[in-house]
């Protein structure tokens, strides 16, 4: 009896928690899986003449991924310019990556190993940024890098150069933006990750004579790992996705991903094509969160 009771109360309880969860699901189902299930069905329909769609089953929209079609005879080929675009877009998300560890991973060991009376005002200042509006971040830097800018005025007054440097509208140019933009996303998961670093470590290492790359390659690295598969994936994701900064620093020609789907759905009058593009990106983005989760889950298995 006893059992019975306490079954009916448990099924009493999920049936609550289920009915208290009915308006988040009926919002997820509507706001966040219901614009997803359109990109997906448009991305097997017909492109239409005037930016829309036609509600012909069609796979032209997935395989203008790769190649493109001859507008005169028809024929299909190899898309060098999306592969382009794609090489472009990975090639500058993985350098991002690399670029804010490089100066992340020392900014974040220099905010944790200070008093811990001073680690808040350092985190306060790394954080600032993200009080600003993304476009007016990216516009600042094109203050900077431009022709006339900070760094080419100051570099001719001090005779480093004599004619500018050519840097805005290249892809360069996207690189030191994404990286400024970026950069906090990689130090506060590495500095949660060296705050619980312990310094004893350290000082055993060194007793074993061993040099200080090798403690940073078998002790520090190691240990903080997770933080730095979380930094990465927090800074690759958005940067492959990036639409703002490239359109800004880029001019327009250096396009990335970001920015081919954009031409798609507006002046190429592509929606199919651009509806593949979106689900091609967010594949993407779903096979990197399962490395990170695979990687956080072989962490923190002792035996894996």
């Amino acid at each position: 009896m006893a059992s019975n009771a306490e079954e009916k109360a448990e099924s009493a309880r999920t049936r609550s928690a289920w009915l208290l969860s009915t308006p988040a699901l009926i919002v997820l189902l509507f706001a966040a899986s219901g614009p997803l299930l359109i990109v997906v069905t448009y991305s097997f329909l017909t492109p239409g003449q005037y930016g829309n769609v036609v509600w012909n089953f069609d796979l032209s929209g997935w395989v203008g991924i790769l190649f493109s079609k001859d507008i005169f005879d028809g024929t299909w080929h190899l898309a060098d310019a999306h592969l382009s675009i794609f090489w472009r877009s990975v090639k500058l998300s993985l350098l991002t990556t690399a670029i804010t560890f490089a100066v992340g991973f020392p900014t974040a060991w220099f905010i944790a190993t200070r008093p811990p009376t001073q680690r808040a005002l350092w985190l306060f200042l790394i954080t600032i940024p993200f009080w600003t509006n993304l476009l007016i971040r990216t516009i600042a830097i094109n203050e900077v890098i431009r022709n006339e800018g900070l760094l080419n005025t100051v570099l001719i007054w001090i005779g480093v150069i004599s004619t500018p440097l050519h840097i805005i509208y290249t892809d360069t140019a996207v690189l030191i933006g994404m990286a400024y933009v970026y950069l906090p996303l990689m130090v506060l998961p590495l500095y949660a990750a060296i705050d619980r670093f312990d310094m004893r470590l350290l000082e055993a290492g060194y007793d074993l004579y061993a040099s200080r790359i090798q403690v940073l390659r078998r002790v520090i690295l190691p240990i903080v790992k997770p933080g730095i598969i979380a930094g990465s994936i927090l800074v690759f994701v958005p940067s492959l996705g990036a639409y703002v900064t490239p359109r800004v620093l880029g001019g327009g020609k250096n396009m990335m991903i970001g920015n081919f789907i954009e031409l798609q759905f507006g002046q190429a009058r592509n929606w199919p094509l651009g509806a593949a593009l979106s689900m091609t990106l967010l594949i993407v983005v779903m096979a990197a969160l399962l490395v990170y989760v695979k990687a956080s889950t072989r962490e923190g298995n002792p035996h894996g």
